[in-house]
């Protein structure tokens, strides 16, 4: 037997898909207990190898599935949010894009559900990853089969391409959950489409796989398709049977998707039965409850998810606004009041842990004669390219910033491994790269060329006891002839 394909692998930590595999088992007791140990670092916490959006939809399936509905509604809001704020693309937001849609026509919310779920599919068909694409394609084949059976007057079109959709997944995606479900869906849709005798063969041959491997979401589809088949032969009786199957699978893994839908036609084939035990009427009132109770959740929980989103997206963006007022949008490093706002946190941070900060302030010699010479947008090219190679030869801890004008601040942060010389170093390496770079292409012949002296601090964590250190040693640099790294701590302030 060949390896099973792993739904979402490379796509969804392996955590989370644990919790997966086990409500598609139908061990809901374990799957529970599995979600609560996933949630326990936070629900929305995502280690940052993975796409954020992608696994926080993910997580609000599991939530449903197993009726944390609360928590389900805020998982999508954030996800959603998520994916808002860059245009989607590749594997990953293929599947962000497509779940999303999957769980919005689960909850009634038809009018963006389909076109989510045929954006995803064009998505994951652009970016060439073909087990996203087969995926994709099996969520909205599924749909595309419910909705037939709903609006008769849409059916063959719905079938058709449902056919279209299943056909391709199942030949692109390996054998499966992904391959089994299509081929259940294949069939439902031939059925559809009155090719019955094929409809039969592949319901036959996906129970047959299903039951191999315990799949139970696949068995329950195969069992509902042979139950509209014998329903529309008049077998009525073996109809009722794959009928109970398909339910039953459906509730052994929590589908409440397939759930409501499955209990229907259970319903109005024991009806046509005339059941005398009233099983049929038992079955009918079950149903209306059930549809009745959804129909006020699905109404209260798609005004909660507009209105989490809505709320959510709008927190963003006063977060994105706070944030830029700290930035320098020149350079986009921190600016003046970024600088003050942060390093108390950063310095106290540092402190605790026992290391020496070191400030670095970097001043770039003969700016005016560039201004002068080539102009101010290339002095301003000259300054995003400083930026550039203090990104580069800089930490990601570090707290980068213009302070103003042609003046930049580092503050070092991270220092544990060589605390005492850090700031030395680090300063002289951006010393280096500034007067290595390639300016002809911004400046053209130009008789000085920039370069940056520095001075560097340490001592207290205080930022104004540090930048006053600092200054001295840039004043000293400059002195000393500009292109140059001078040490301003415990040096007396000179006389200007």
């Amino acid at each position: 037997m060949q390896p099973e394909e792993l739904p979402l692998a490379g796509h969804i930590p392996a955590q989370d898909r644990q919790v997966r595999r086990l409500l598609d088992a139908g061990s809901f007791t374990e799957a529970d207990a599995a979600f609560d140990e996933l949630l326990a670092g936070g629900s929305n916490f995502v280690d940052e190898r993975w796409v954020r959006s992608t696994v926080l939809v993910h997580r609000a399936l599991l939530a449903w599935r197993l009726g944390r509905i609360p928590l389900a509604l805020e998982l999508i809001a954030e996800g959603w949010t998520e994916l808002d704020t860059q245009p989607p693309s590749g594997g990953s937001a293929a599947h962000t894009v497509s779940m999303l849609g999957f769980l919005l026509e689960g909850i009634g919310r038809r009018g963006p559900a389909m076109d989510l779920m045929s954006l995803a599919v064009q998505i994951a068909r652009d970016s060439g990853d073909q087990p996203s694409l087969a995926h994709c394609e099996l969520r909205e084949g599924i749909a595309r089969v419910f909705r037939a059976a709903s609006q008769p007057e849409q059916a063959a079109h719905q079938f058709a391409a449902a056919r279209e959709l299943c056909e391709e997944a199942q030949s692109l995606a390996k054998p499966g959950r992904v391959k089994r479900s299509a081929l259940a869906c294949l069939a439902r849709s031939l059925a559809g489409m009155g090719d019955v005798e094929a409809a039969e063969r592949v319901a036959h041959e996906t129970l047959a796989l299903s039951r191999d491997t315990s799949d139970g979401y696949a068995m329950a589809l195969a069992n509902w398709v042979l139950a509209v088949l014998r329903r529309s032969q008049g077998v009525l009786t073996e109809a009722r049977t794959f009928a109970s199957r398909a339910l039953e699978s459906a509730e052994n893994i929590h589908e409440s998707f397939l759930m409501m839908r499955f209990s229907r036609e259970l319903a109005e084939i024991c009806r046509q039965l005339g059941d005398p035990v009233g099983e049929a009427a038992a079955l009918r009132r079950a149903v209306t409850a059930a549809v009745s109770a959804v129909d006020i959740l699905k109404e209260g929980l798609g005004q909660a998810l507009e209105q989490r989103r809505v709320a959510t997206q709008a927190q963003r963006m006063a977060m994105a606004a706070r944030e830029a007022a700290l930035r320098d949008p020149l350079t986009g490093l921190a600016n003046r009041l970024g600088l003050e706002r942060m390093a108390p946190v950063l310095l106290e941070r540092n402190a605790s842990a026992g290391r020496t900060p070191w400030l670095v302030l970097l001043d770039v010699d003969y700016f005016k004669k560039v201004n002068d010479f080539a102009g101010h947008t290339a002095g301003d090219v000259v300054l995003q390219e400083v930026a550039n190679l203090l990104r580069r030869e800089c930490r990601a801890g570090d707290l980068l910033c213009r302070w103003a004008g042609d003046e930049f601040v580092v503050l070092l942060v991270d220092a544990s491994e060589d605390s005492l010389e850090a700031g030395p170093v680090v300063a002289e390496r951006i010393r280096a790269a500034v007067n290595a770079h390639d300016w002809r292409l911004v400046l053209g012949r130009l008789e000085k060329k920039p370069t940056v002296s520095i001075g560097v601090a340490s001592g207290p964590h205080n930022l104004d006891q540090l930048f006053a250190a600092a200054d001295i040693g840039l004043y000293k640099a400059k002195r000393a002839g500009r292109n140059r790294v001078e040490n301003g701590t415990d040096h007396p302030e000179p006389n200007r």
